[in-house]
């Protein structure tokens, strides 16, 4: 069996797209298949700087993804692929 995909989702507190794309996420987590995390990008100076108002952002195996909204049937084919 290989190895569940990892995703990470930049984000910031108080951000509305943020909210959305995680609770996507964590409905998304339950058909399995890969291990999601979430960063603060306000917690890193480089990350503010990195991404400043562009999050969130999402990332599958270290390859940006999404950016502002993620798409579910988009995502799962992303993650097949």
């Amino acid at each position: 069996m290989s190895e569940p995909r990892q995703v990470i989702v930049y984000s910031r507190k108080g951000c509305h797209l943020c909210e959305i794309v995680k609770e996507t996420l964590t409905k998304l987590h339950r058909r399995g298949g890969f291990h999601w995390s979430e960063v603060d990008v306000d917690t890193d100076d480089q990350l503010r700087r990195q991404f400043t108002d562009e999050v969130p952002v999402v990332f599958i195996d270290g390859r940006k993804a999404f950016k502002y909204r993620l798409d579910e049937h988009e995502f799962l084919r992303k993650l097949a692929g």
